[in-house]
């Protein structure tokens, strides 16, 4: 085979991958909480479970296969690259289509606790070693965050209620069937996605970071994309805004332990020179206008603030483009 004829066999893998795994991992999330739901476990349970894995599927699923395949940086690389496309790509998309009114708690509880993520995640990173050990904290650190969301907070309660999918009718056994199928198209499209990604990154001979930073994390974070510009255009602006944030979080807490767990080891050091200040300046970026918005008369991020955020992420792909290491 040519080596066109080989990226183009990658190539179709990767976008195979990606338009099935968006696919499966929402049919697999909706029908296993219909099944939840008629084997009448607690509906708090079932929501918190949605916001868990709703927000990350794509992320946690493609990163596990990554990390067991012996591909760690993709996995990596697809936890922060996702983050970084969350700000700066989806949430200035996002703001294209409507300014963001900011939610009443927003500032106070949900800001400080992606900012508290994203430095713990920094701290842990610094040695440039991924252990064991940092996946516990990142887990232990989720299961905090998770408190603190729902401690008394009922408006949360009852968003995470509301957000249960609509019985379809179908029986229990027919959306077990249907939630398995998803589960095993989501780990088959994953394990596809990752397969094409390795090859396209040797055909091109880049670095599996990088692939795991850009193609892997846009393909990720769709989901994201489709969930914020859905959410705003049907006027629920507030979730638009929420689900970038609860992903992040959810990315750094749930996703990133599993290449700690699964294949611990030394990471490439432009994850800590490059990589990372760029989640930890966008997080705080995205901070600062939260914080600078809400005291302004409207109490809304403006349309405008989206050009320079996706101009942001169109430097950082040049900026991984011109490294002098890809």
């Amino acid at each position: 085979m040519s080596i066109l004829d080989v990226m183009l066999l990658f190539s179709a893998a990767l976008i195979a991958g990606l338009i099935l795994l968006v696919i499966s991992s929402d049919k697999f999330i909706e029908h296993s909480a219909l099944v939840a739901e008629k084997m009448n476990v607690n509906p708090m349970i079932i929501g918190i479970t949605l916001v868990a894995f709703g927000t990350s599927a794509p992320e946690m699923v493609v990163s596990a296969i990554a990390a067991l395949d012996n591909a760690p940086e993709i996995a990596v690389g697809n936890v922060l690259g996702s983050n970084i496309a969350n700000i700066a790509l989806v949430f200035g998309i996002t703001l294209l289509f409507s300014a963001i009114p900011i939610a009443p708690g927003l500032s106070s509880k949900e800001v400080p606790l992606v900012l508290a993520i994203t430095l713990l995640t920094g701290l842990l990173l610094l040695d440039q070693n991924l252990g064991v050990w940092d996946g516990v904290i990142l887990i232990a650190a989720f299961v905090i965050v998770l408190t603190i969301l729902l401690r008394d907070s009922k408006d949360l309660q009852s968003e995470l209620k509301e957000g249960l999918p609509e019985d379809d009718g179908a029986s229990v056994g027919k959306s077990l069937i249907i939630a398995l199928i998803g589960l095993a198209i989501l780990i088959g499209s994953s394990k596809l996605l990752v397969w094409g990604a390795v090859g396209i990154a040797t055909a091109l001979g880049v670095s599996e970071l990088v692939i795991g930073l850009t193609i892997v994390a846009i393909g990720t974070s769709l989901p994201e994309l489709a969930a914020s510009v859905s959410s705003v255009r049907k006027g629920h602006h507030d979730i638009a805004i929420g689900n970038i944030l609860g992903s992040n979080i959810f990315n750094l807490a749930t996703v990133l332990p599993l290449p700690a767990l699964i294949a611990p080891g030394m990471i490439n050091e432009n994850i800590i020179s490059r990589d990372y200040p760029w989640v930890l300046g966008l997080t705080v970026a995205l901070a600062i206008a939260i914080y600078f918005f809400k005291k302004t008369k409207n109490n809304k991020i403006p349309r405008w603030l989206g050009l320079p955020l996706i101009a942001s992420y169109g430097i950082y792909l040049l900026v991984i483009s011109t490294s002098g290491s890809l």
